[in-house]
Formats: structure tokens, sequence, C-alpha cells
């Protein structure tokens, strides 16, 4: 089996448990207990589709987790595990890496924030791993996704898909495809920061999504965890994905959603956000988050739609329009936001 032939590598022996963990939406994770020793670990192949490169994730993790420990940093840190071989990675017969991480005992995640208290746990907790890490002296982290938050490449992905799309589907978007036109100039204020570097390059987490948070029984942050997509950007986004993940109140598939906005969330979240990262960021930085958050919304909407009008190849679907769904569900939390924001 060769499943066991990577266990081996790392634990060295065959009396263990492994429970697949199917929370996760890239890697292939499973919680492995072993039984000699009574410990518990992470064990994880890595998809190389989406992380092409797997080497430069273990590098960047290492390099943050060292950033942390240097800055008397209070959660607990995910550590790489070593293999008998003193590698992070062993690769199996097909060529696909693997690892092992730690585990913390006694800890929970959750899928979406299950109280207003709790979003605005984990938007401090997010604050102050981000706070932490942005020391003065930016550390030489690598791409793990090169291009993943190029807006310009985004927008110019739609275009060419509406451009190439079949006739039925463009039919059928058609609604969604008139709407997302008339926002096209949204992205440019972020694009024009950048480009004219008025905002300042900082490590991102990339993923803020609640279920990167590892709580404890109290609903208490013990760890930030999966720093796979750390990479050097602007916190703007990761500002923005979290209003996206956090204030929606349906399952992001839901096309037929109606207000699915919530207010109350978006302000705990930036209050959480902005709590140990206000004396950090810029007055631009500041005054742009409502914007971002706007961004991010109708950026992810846009990789929707223009995965639908290719015909689904990108994102996992369980029927034909399952992407066209999401699309009309962050309309229409994109729509939410805006009138909450100009109501303000």
């Amino acid at each position: 089996m060769e499943l066991n032939t990577i266990v081996l590598e790392f634990i060295g022996t065959d009396h263990y448990d492994l429970t697949p963990i199917t929370d996760g939406l890239i890697n292939t994770t499973y919680l492995l207990e072993d039984r000699d020793h009574g410990k518990k670990f992470i064990l994880q192949k890595i998809n190389t589709h989406v992380f092409r490169q797997p080497e430069v994730i273990v590098k960047n993790h290492l390099m943050i987790n060292e950033i942390l420990q240097s800055n008397n940093y209070q959660f607990q840190i995910i550590e790489p595990v070593l293999s008998l071989t003193n590698k992070f990675l062993v690769k199996d017969a097909n060529g696909d890496s693997w690892r092992m991480l730690s585990f913390i005992e006694n800890s929970t995640t959750f899928l979406t924030a299950p109280s207003l208290q709790t979003a605005f746990e984990a938007a401090k907790a997010f604050s102050y791993f981000l706070n932490t890490v942005n020391t003065e002296q930016l550390p030489a982290i690598e791409d793990s996704l090169p291009n993943f938050l190029n807006f310009e490449k985004r927008v110019s992905d739609y275009k060419n898909a509406l451009e190439n799309a079949i006739p039925s589907l463009k039919e059928k978007a058609k609604t969604e495809i008139e709407i997302t036109n008339q926002l096209l100039s949204l992205p440019d204020q972020w694009i024009e920061m950048e480009r004219n570097n008025q905002i300042p390059k900082r490590i991102i987490h990339a993923d803020v999504k609640i279920s990167n948070i590892l709580f404890d029984q109290h609903h208490k942050p013990l760890a930030v965890i999966d720093l796979d997509t750390m990479m050097i950007s602007t916190v703007l986004y990761d500002f923005g994905t979290m209003i996206q993940s956090y204030t929606n109140t349906t399952l992001e598939d839901d096309g037929s959603a109606k207000n699915n906005f919530n207010p109350e969330m978006y302000k705990v979240v930036k209050e959480g956000f902005l709590f140990h990262l206000k004396e950090k960021l810029t007055p631009l930085e500041i005054s742009s988050l409502d914007y971002a958050a706007q961004v991010a919304i109708y950026i992810q909407e846009i990789r929707f739609l223009t995965d639908y009008l290719n015909g689904s190849t990108y994102y996992s679907t369980q029927y034909p329009e399952h992407n066209l769904d999401r699309t009309k569900n962050q309309l229409e939390l994109l729509k939410g936001l805006r009138e909450f924001l100009e109501s303000e």
C-alpha cells in the first residue's frame, strides 16, 4: 500500500490509525495517530496542480514560523515534521509530495462563524498574526501561487471567456454578465494603487477563512493554520476576503439567495481586523478597507463566472449551473455590501 510506505517514512511503524479530513478543498489530508508513541499528526498530500512547487510552501512555512517564534508570538504554531531521513517532503511512486505537520489537541474549527463574537475573535487572531509577521524587514517569501492576485489578469481572463463562450452559456448567464460588465471598472483603483506603490507590500495569509483558525472549546483562538498561500502583497486582500467569507449568511452555491449580507458581521470583522493592525497600517490602507471588501467579492464573482463560461474546468462542480449559482450568490452579497456602505 503506497500510503503505508509514506507513513513509515515519517513515523517508522505500521501501528497507526488514519482518518481522512475532508473539510479542505485543495490538499488530501489525514489525521495520523501513531499508536506506539501516542502522538497525533496531520499528514497531507500536496496538490501540485495548485502548488506547483511544494518546496516553496515548506520553505515559506519555516520562514514564517521563525519570524513568529522570534517575536514572542503567543498562539500555538504548526510545525512541519521531518521524516526519518530528515526530509520535510516525501515523494510517493507517482511523484506526489507528502508532508507531516504537528497536531494541536483539543482544538476545533468552524466552516462558518457560529456567532458575532467568534467572528470577532477570528478576525482579531488574523490581525495579531499579520501584525507579528510584518516586521520592518520583509523576508524572502516566494510566491506559491503566481498571478493569484493579478486582478488585471482576472479581468482579462473573464473577457476572453466571455468572447469564446458557447452561446447557450452566455444566454443562461445573460443577467449576471450584464451586471459584471457594469462593474468592470471596480478593481481599477486597486490596480492603480499597487502599480503606483501607494500601498505597502506586506506579508499576507491570503486564505483567511474562519476554518483556518483553530479554536479551543470556549471559542478562543489557539492557532492560525494553513500557511501554504502566504505571499507578499497587500493586506487589503486579506481584509476583503475575510468579509467575502464571513458576512455571507448563506452557502456560496445558493443561487437563489436574497439579502445574504450580514452588516453586523461586517462591523465586528472590521473591528477585529484593525485590533492589532490599526497602528501599523497607513491612512490609505485603512480608508480603503470598505473598497477592498467590494473588490474581493467582485473578483471572486468574476472567477466563478469565468469558469462557468469556460465550461467549468477549474472549480469542482456538482451540476451544470453550479458556478452560475455561485456567481449569483456573490453578486447578491456584493449588492448587500454596497447598499450597506452607501447607508453608512
